[in-house]
């Protein structure tokens, strides 16, 4: 009877409607992310300054125009640095919306707009960019600091977003390097992972409706794909918030825990990436149903088990570094 209720849950589960392709989404997500983290000035200082206040005073501003009447007909392309500050504050779906209601009345959705990683051709924004902002160049100078100067605030609005979008750029920094494996390419990878993030929305589902009260934590390809549907706002249509402040270990750790239980109890299988195979990186890796393996100078880590990885070997799904001798390799991400 349990077998069936839990198969009955994943079937459910897999039943949640997405409207957006979030395999597509991923892969436009990763790209744009490697695009950011080539140009390390976005993370912090003078270039994470300028780049906050061309996004809130141009381009939202911009965005709004063009979501309030149309003006063109061709897709907007969002600056890189600008596309950076927006893809943070987006990720806090709660904040993002508040934000978007009480300066322009509306949420500032990303449709019909497109990040200039995807090769397309910027002239028609330029043109735009450089009437609306004649004294803002379209283009940020890649780490030029001697060239930022100050927005003129008077270019925008009056109002600004309440949210510290200098730390939530810090939160997102890293976060590349945690999805960044080759594996994470893999069509058939990010399929499974669609399907484990539709289980864990189930999830959540289910713990609200127990009052289970649980720190929720995802798996990193869960986290990936819940990262692409909340870039698209309309569409994600506030599911669930999304706070990726915490950065407390312990509450981390344990929050995993308690959410493989959960899983494992809900669904009868395992809260890891499945289905799988990728060689690569000097090692193989091999996804089952139980449990995710990857070898590397003779031995094997066995995630979610206590393991000391060998030669700089860092867990798939785990923190970036290898966790001391004795410790558990935590498989998932702050919320």
């Amino acid at each position: 009877m349990e077998d069936n209720t839990q198969e009955l849950d994943w079937s459910k589960a897999q039943g949640v409607v997405i409207t957006v392709d979030l395999v597509k989404a991923a892969k436009r997500q990763l790209q744009f992310l490697a695009a950011v983290d080539s140009a390390h000035c976005l993370y912090d200082g003078p270039a994470l300054d300028h780049a906050i206040d061309r996004y809130k005073y141009c381009w939202l501003p911009l965005l709004a125009k063009h979501a309030l009447s149309p003006i063109t007909t061709e897709p907007l392309v969002v600056p890189l640095d600008c596309e950076w500050i927006w893809h943070c504050h987006r990720l806090n779906p709660v904040q993002y919306k508040n934000d978007c209601e009480e300066i322009y009345g509306r949420i500032l959705d990303n449709i019909y707009v497109l990040s200039t990683t995807e090769g397309t051709c910027t002239r028609k924004t330029e043109w735009i960019w450089s009437k609306m902002y004649p004294s803002e160049p379209y283009h940020l100078e890649r780490c030029c600091h001697s060239m930022l100067g100050a927005i003129d605030t008077d270019i925008g609005q009056e109002k600004s977003t309440k949210y510290d979008l200098v730390a939530a750029v810090k939160k997102q920094s890293s976060f590349f390097h945690k999805v960044s494996k080759s594996i994470v390419q893999d069509d058939c990878f990010l399929r499974e992972a669609v399907t484990r993030y539709k289980a864990f929305l189930h999830l959540i589902k289910i713990k609200n409706e127990r009052s289970i009260k649980s720190f929720v934590v995802p798996t990193y390809d869960i986290d990936l794909m819940w990262h692409s549907h909340q870039l698209n706002p309309v569409s994600y249509c506030w599911i669930l918030d999304h706070d990726d402040r915490s950065s407390d270990s312990s509450k981390l750790k344990t929050g995993f825990t308690e959410t493989s239980k959960l899983w494992e109890d809900t669904f009868g299988r395992r809260c890891f990436m499945a289905k799988s195979t990728f060689e690569g990186d000097g090692r193989s890796t091999k996804c089952f149903d139980n449990k995710v393996e990857i070898t590397g100078c003779g031995t094997t880590c066995i995630e979610g088990a206590p393991h000391p990885p060998p030669c700089g070997t860092t867990c798939l799904a785990g923190d970036p570094q290898p966790p001391p001798c004795g410790t558990t390799c935590l498989a998932g991400d702050s919320i």
